[in-house]
């Protein structure tokens, strides 16, 4: 099955290493990275989809981040 996260930070190296560890542990950048003003906060907010190829079945309480 192919599983999709939305990985979404403040625009500090914070975001750069969250992407950077999904990357080590096999996803796969989905699309350009997306910028934008976060106006509850007050700061910029990137984001950027990955995907993973993994076996088994899909349920909506699997934990992506541990995949």
């Amino acid at each position: 099955m192919k599983l999709y996260r939305f990985l979404t930070e403040d625009d500090t190296s914070a975001f750069c290493h969250k992407v950077s560890a999904a990357l080590a542990n096999g996803w796969e950048l989905y699309g350009p990275p997306t910028y934008a003003f976060d106006a509850g906060h007050g700061v910029m907010r990137c984001g950027q989809a990955v995907v993973k190829e993994v076996p088994g079945e899909y349920a909506p309480d699997l934990k992506l981040g541990e995949q």
